[in-house]
């Protein structure tokens, strides 16, 4: 599995574009610049932020040089606890503050900084406080309230209150004195600001991310923050937004605004100096990106993935020229890699294209990944049951059903499930058009989806596929598929005569194993299930039954071992372990019920049968 987050480390080249926007930041030479990283959700804009702070940390520095101080500020973490534009001012003054600790003067300067900032919210706070009494809801306040609390006990703040009813609610906690305007004390705020980015000698760069998961009305105040220290000496803004969610925001907050009005395209391009956009992933990139996650995943050593990693990302700076990342390419980097990465980047091989060219991924990294994750899910449990899935099919269904039609993708389970094969033979006709350059004449309700002849051309064809395994292992997003319609005939004797008789289940050994690795996943479900009624684990008939499965099928003999590893200590009885003692599985059930403090009885005759 892998973590859904940013990182530092490059899994999608994109460490030269984030190199140009630390160039740009360095080459401003303390004058004001903004530059916007613009991006779909999903692209990798997260990471671009997180690559550009360190490409600007490693700049190499001449002696007096200014240093770089960085605010990292997420609005998305403060919606619904404080205004954005007030936790933006905190969030750079306490950064300042602490860069501040051992310089008298430049401390002096933060300290009227807060001060300022103190102010705004008051003056914002007061205006709100007002809009209380009028009647509308206090919870707008409440962030407020918070973040000030503990200052209007350690300090006063002056205010101009002139609204009468204002000045009454305010009372007790503001000190009402000298008369400022907002206009100049924002003025004043900048001024300070500036002087003390001066004092400090720094050059302050603030990184904003996540706005495209923000409501419009966090959206619009995170970007009037931005306004009011933007283009100020000695700061460098980076801000990663999805332009469509800005002009969404812009638009709920513009009421009335045509759609294709100016200032909808306008507004975010007005805070932008310098707009860059994530640069898109061709199957090269989705490719090694692929790779280079199921390298970080495997057991290789750290500086064997930090070599495969700079290796695909140095070849993929070449892909202009015609080199290739690929399984032989990669493999290549390093003499020894395990059996199961190389398998692995087959895998990537057989995916890149389809996740490149999918409409719904079009190679996004996050939903390449989240992919990746619910196939790793799904072939885990197809292996912990025992059931023979081929990865590719597996791969088909589960694009289908991620980005096909939801009506269209049920109808597909229930014509499977229908037959008695388990094969979407129906499929075939469509499948042999497409293969051949033709138009597929497609029934309700797959013509209703574009996205159905795309899937039908992906490899590999599905109509002469048995895909009950699939669909077992995909329970958790498709209905569960009665037993009897699961079962062939031979199969469904066989539970019958497993549960009927359980005692006769050696006679029918020889018979089991000639049964679909499915097929023997779904009688022991249903011989657990009758299990689970027992109340003392002696031993029951229905252990039996299980056992003979269990030893048809050694995957199912591990699911036993496991079922009985969970059995209360207190239903152990010590008949049961010279049952199950030739097993090859037992000891670990011996194990396990030491450790939950079996009878004594049990325990010695599991020192007997250890003997």
């Amino acid at each position: 599995m892998w973590p859904d987050n940013e990182t530092e480390i490059d899994f999608l080249n994109f460490s030269s574009v984030a190199d140009s926007v630390a160039e740009i930041v360095e080459q401003a030479q303390g004058q004001p610049v903004s530059i916007g990283i613009s991006g779909a959700w999903g692209t990798g804009k997260s990471s671009l932020i997180k690559l550009t702070k360190a490409s600007l940390r490693n700049l190499p520095r001449e002696e007096g040089c200014r240093k770089f101080v960085f605010v990292e500020f997420n609005a998305w973490l403060y919606q619904g606890y404080d205004d954005a534009r007030a936790a933006l001012m905190d969030v750079i003054a306490a950064k300042l503050e602490n860069e501040a600790k051992g310089c008298e003067r430049a401390t002096d300067k933060v300290k009227a900084l807060l001060e300022r900032v103190n102010w705004l919210r008051v003056a914002k706070l007061a205006g709100s406080a007002a809009s209380m009494l009028m009647g509308l809801p206090p919870t707008a306040i409440l962030g407020e309230l918070l973040a000030l609390g503990h200052r209007f006990t350690t300090g006063k703040i002056d205010i101009d209150l002139e609204d009468s009813e204002t000045e009454e609610t305010t009372k007790g906690f503001l000190n009402p004195k000298a008369k400022i305007s907002p206009p100049k004390e924002i003025q004043a705020l900048r001024n300070t600001f500036e002087e003390t980015l001066d004092e400090l000698d720094v050059t302050l760069v603030v990184l904003i991310d996540d706005l495209d998961r923000c409501l419009p009305e966090t959206t619009i105040s995170t970007l009037e923050a931005i306004r009011l220290f933007l283009f100020l000496k000695n700061t460098a803004f980076v801000i990663a937004a999805d332009n469509e969610m800005i002009k969404y925001a812009v638009r709920r907050h513009f009421e009335g605004v045509p759609d294709n009005s100016s200032l909808i395209t306008s507004y975010f391009d007005k805070l932008i100096q310098v707009p860059i956009r994530v640069p898109p992933l061709g199957t090269q990139e989705v490719r090694g990106y692929m790779m280079m996650l199921f390298v970080e995943n495997s057991d290789v050593e750290p500086t064997v993935k930090e070599k495969i990693r700079v290796g695909i990302c140095n070849q993929l700076r070449q892909t202009w020229q015609g080199k290739r990342v690929d399984r032989a390419f990669v493999q290549g980097l390093h003499e020894r890699l395990p059996p199961e990465l190389i398998s692995q980047f087959d895998t990537a091989e057989r995916l890149a294209p389809i996740m490149t060219e999918g409409s719904g991924i079009s190679g996004n990294p996050r939903l390449i990944k989240r992919f990746l994750n619910a196939m790793a899910i799904r072939m885990a449990i197809s292996n912990a049951q025992g059931v023979g899935v081929d990865e590719a099919v597996l791969v088909k269904l589960l694009l289908f059903e991620r980005l096909g039609d939801p009506k269209a993708f049920e109808d597909l389970i229930a014509k499977i499930s229908a037959g008695k094969t388990g094969k979407p033979a129906f499929l075939d006709r469509w499948e042999k058009a497409i293969a051949a350059g033709e138009k597929a004449e497609l029934s309700s309700p797959f013509n209703n989806d574009s996205f159905f002849e795309e899937w039908l051309a992906l490899p590999p064809m599905l109509a002469d596929k048995d895909l009950r395994g699939a669909l077992y292992v995909s329970r958790e997003h498709m209905p569960l598929i009665t037993p009897e319609d699961r079962l062939s005939s031979e199969a469904a004797k066989l539970l019958t005569a497993l549960l009927q008789s359980p005692e006769m289940a050696r006679s029918l050994k020889d018979r089991l194993g000639d049964i679909p690795p499915v097929e023997i996943s779904v009688i022991m479900d249903r011989l657990l299930d009758e299990a689970r009624r027992e109340q003392k684990w002696g031993v029951p008939p229905v252990l039996e039954a299980c056992l003979v499965v269990g030893e048809a099928a050694p995957q199912q003999g591990l699911r036993l071992a496991g079922f009985l590893g969970e059995r209360p200590a207190s239903q152990i009885q010590p008949n049961i372990v010279p049952k199950i003692g030739d097993q090859t599985w037992a000891e670990s059930v011996f194990d396990k019920w030491e450790q939950e403090s079996v009878s004594q009885p049990v325990k010695n005759a599991i020192k007997l049968i250890r003997k």
